[in-house]
């Protein structure tokens, strides 16, 4: 791992955590989606 892909790798890790949060206190389905969307778009463009 390259010292620029570090950003990008703690971004994708709070996109995660946020999907997770998202998913277990609120319930709310759509944002779960948006979130491991969002996260996956980082890791395709980063990695």
């Amino acid at each position: 791992m390259s010292k620029q892909q570090i950003f990008p790798l703690v971004l994708i890790i709070l996109d995660v955590l946020a999907a997770i949060g998202y998913g277990l206190w609120e319930g709310d389905v759509r944002k779960v989606i948006y979130w491991i969307a969002a996260a996956v778009l980082s890791i395709t463009v980063t990695f």
